[in-house]
């Protein structure tokens, strides 16, 4: 009987730790304070999927989904000028979570997230500090981070540099559930 319960318990922590999450309610939020305009834009199009077994993800986020702009015009701006959607349509990180974490256990975790992260068809190894919330089959990640336009060739044209930060402020908040 003994060794049936071990087995068991043996098998669980097996099938939980190779399991995957996906994400279910993923939005990324940026913010471009410069001194003559606020500009916000936010998406609620984020993906991505979370291996525990071995700590590793990839996000995706389509850049024309992104939607709060000060006009239209901006926006329109934004993806035919900056990021250039039609030509580079998706933003992505994927990479691994450095700490160990033992998913099996509810806990709030502050991590650290190592990875390629890829904006305007510019990849940059990034690490990135996120706060993790682990319960009984949900996990909850949020990060707040910068971008620097000129790390990933976006070019803010002389006119407009008073208009557009050449320092994007990002925040990140996705919810996990077991795929």
């Amino acid at each position: 009987m003994r060794i049936k319960l071990i087995s068991f318990l043996l098998f669980f922590s097996l099938l939980v730790s190779a399991q995957i999450y996906k994400s279910t309610q993923g939005s990324v939020k940026f913010i471009s304070d410069a001194p003559l305009e606020l500009i916000q834009a936010q998406s609620l199009k984020l993906s991505g999927l979370l291996k525990v077994s071995d700590r590793s993800f990839a996000f995706s986020i389509p850049m024309h989904t992104f939607e709060g702009f000060n006009s239209d015009l901006q926006r329109t701006h934004f993806n035919e000028n900056y990021v250039e959607s039609s030509k580079f349509p998706n933003a992505t990180f994927e990479g691994k979570i450095i700490e160990d974490i033992d998913f099996t256990m509810p806990g709030t975790y502050d991590i650290r997230s190592k990875g390629k992260f890829v904006v305007h068809g510019v990849e940059q190894v990034r690490i990135f500090k996120c706060h993790m919330v682990v319960q009984k089959d949900l996990i909850t990640v949020s990060s707040k981070f910068t971008v620097l336009l000129a790390d990933h060739n976006i070019k803010i044209p002389s006119v407009v540099s008073k208009k557009i930060t050449e320092e994007i402020a990002v925040e990140i908040k996705t919810v996990l559930v077991p795929k």
